[in-house]
């Protein structure tokens, strides 16, 4: 995977200039929103780093699954230079102290859509122009970081191409504020698939939201042109559609298992990934045996099919709040029936997951819902069954490897980027809490809090 530094050097060569020019425009109406983000004003102006106590009332270890009361950490430009209940104070150090509250390393969301907002999903991909969507995913991307979310997977532009490399670059260049990103593009589907423009009028012919590939080797070819265009990792469209008829859940396949190893192959040889959006059955399990990074969404998966997560360690996202927003959001009565059908068959789903023992990580689906309101995902993975601390693991261990930023975020240690939130009360006791950011920190850079 490219670096989380290096990609803003491909600023210019990934970026139409009219969208550059709209980033720009984005960039001011950010800035003039939230002027307190530490980011520089300028592409050629560097935001000032100092050294930094940052001081609360508890820190959370997260791997060793346990509180350290009181807690400290000293910042050092873009890193964490020590971690403890007490750490050197140099001289000239700012501290902050933020009182009653526990500190964390930033949340990680490996399933979001920058270019979605709520409203007809359909509808949006093809009466917002790209340009318009673009400044609109630099708009979520700041509302996700200021709700604490340091780190996300954009899993689909829906239609815009290329266009969450302009955004991923100019966030990694302190043009606009945001998470760190690993962006796939398009999402790669079947002709006639699950985001293909299936229900318009054919004589209109109305774009997919994702790119074509019906075989191995189409595969192969838009894997390769993804990746001229910047993409961190592959997004492709195993299954769907789905339906749940009488507790029988059924989603067809899109690809075998054949075409979607190579997919994987030539993604490993490209140096990155192939994540799924897979639903069920025999589609998971044709993504399990040709080694994809994650399966999401998985509502149904056979116990062969967790035999080989557990043993490759491919982690399943649930994505519950999304699922919960349209049982809530519901065109109609009827419509919120089969939502909660389907929210309720995956609950029960899930936990036949975690007994399992089968490895998570934690993404909402975003923007369908509401950007900066995603911890929810959170809290519903615990009320259908796992621990606050699980969850928590699930969401900062293994979303910083699924990231390819395993070792440098997901933990509060010394040489990892300060990426660093604090919420109210204990996490470890009320996931909730995560719902309530007080203080956010992406690479020594105060993105939301103030000193006392």
């Amino acid at each position: 995977m490219h670096s989380p530094l290096g990609a803003c050097s491909r600023i210019r060569r990934g970026s139409a200039p009219a969208v550059r020019a709209l980033l720009h425009a984005a960039l001011a109406l950010a800035l003039a929103v939230a002027p307190s983000f530490g980011v520089a004003q300028d592409a050629g102006q560097t935001a000032s780093t100092p050294t930094l106590v940052l001081r609360a009332a508890r820190l959370l270890d997260v791997a060793g699954g346990r509180l350290v009361e009181p807690g400290e950490i000293l910042v050092t430009g873009a890193y964490i230079a020590a971690v403890g209940a007490s750490v050197p104070h140099p001289s000239g150090a700012a501290i902050i102290d933020l009182g009653d509250a526990t500190l964390m390393p930033g949340l990680i969301d490996v399933h979001v859509h920058l270019f979605l907002h709520p409203g007809a999903e359909d509808f949006q991909t093809v009466e917002e122009s790209v340009p318009e969507r673009t400044i609109s995913a630099v708009l979520a991307a700041r509302d996700d970081l200021l709700a604490g979310f340091t780190a996300e997977r954009d899993m689909g532009t829906e239609g815009a191409g290329s266009a969450d490399t302009a955004v991923r670059n100019a966030i990694d260049a302190g043009l606009v504020p945001g998470p760190r990103l690993r962006i796939s593009g398009n999402a790669i589907d079947i002709l006639g698939g699950h985001e293909d423009a299936n229900r318009f009028n054919p004589a209109q012919r109305v774009l997919s939201n994702a790119d074509y590939a019906n075989t191995s080797a189409e595969l192969v070819a838009v894997i390769r042109e993804q990746h001229k265009q910047g993409s961190d990792f592959v997004k492709i469209y195993e299954t769907g559609h789905d339906t749940l008829r009488d507790g029988v859940f059924t989603t067809p396949y899109q690809y075998t298992e054949e075409q979607l190893k190579a997919a994987v192959d030539e993604a490993a040889r490209l140096g990155t990934v192939v994540a799924v959006h897979a639903n069920g059955e025999p589609g998971t399990l044709y993504a399990a045996r040709a080694g994809v990074a994650s399966i999401d969404h998985a509502a149904q998966l056979s116990d062969a099919t967790m035999a080989l997560m557990k043993q490759k360690h491919i982690p399943a996202v649930p994505t519950f709040a999304v699922m919960e927003y349209f049982a809530d959001h519901a065109s109609s009565p009827d419509a919120a029936v089969r939502e909660r059908a389907i929210l309720d068959f995956k609950q029960k789903e899930f936990r036949r997951e975690v007994a399992a023992g089968i490895p998570f990580a934690v993404g909402s689906d975003v923007g369908p819902f509401p950007h900066g309101t995603q911890a929810r995902e959170l809290e519903l993975m615990v009320r259908y069954g796992m621990t606050p601390l699980a969850v928590l693991q699930a969401d900062l261990l293994n979303g910083a490897r699924l990231l390819g930023w395993a070792g440098q975020i997901g933990e509060l240690k010394p040489g990892y980027y300060a990426d660093i939130i604090a919420v109210p009360g204990n996490p470890l006791e009320d996931i909730a809490v995560v719902e309530r950011v007080s203080f956010v920190m992406k690479g020594g850079l105060i993105a939301k809090g103030s000193t006392k």
